[in-house]
């Protein structure tokens, strides 16, 4: 069974970071596609950045590009989203996912496994 659990939300001010962590089981995880996205309320889901963790390809938004790192650990089964210079308009509930397709895209229908989301808040 896929499971992936997100971790490391939290509250903090406009230009501070946040580390987020997703847990994942139940698939090979050093051949996937696991991306990461967020959702405002009243807005729709917005994918963020992905990783290839078979050869370690990534992929960001242009919202997020040159202020957020992913990285995957294989040893860990972990992939990490490290937030920096963090803006008010970063706040969301941030979800991980899998695409068993390995199409390497961010429209989040390729996706059919999601966590449960963690919430980050950026205070001005």
């Amino acid at each position: 069974e896929v499971q992936l659990v997100e971790s490391g939300g939290g509250l903090v001010q406009a230009g501070g970071s946040l580390r987020l962590s997703c847990a994942a089981s139940g698939f090979t995880f050093d051949d996937a596609v696991i991306g990461w996205f967020r959702q405002a309320p009243g807005k729709e889901r917005e994918g963020v950045s992905l990783i290839s963790t078979s050869d370690g390809y990534t992929f960001y938004s242009n919202s997020v590009e040159g202020r957020f790192t992913i990285s995957g650990d294989n040893a860990k089964n972990t992939v990490y989203l490290q937030m920096l210079s963090l803006k008010p308009e970063d706040t969301a509930v941030y979800y991980c996912a899998l695409d068993p397709s390995r199409i390497r895209t961010l429209y989040p229908w390729r996706y059919d496994y999601w966590g449960q989301g963690t919430q980050v808040t950026v205070s001005s």
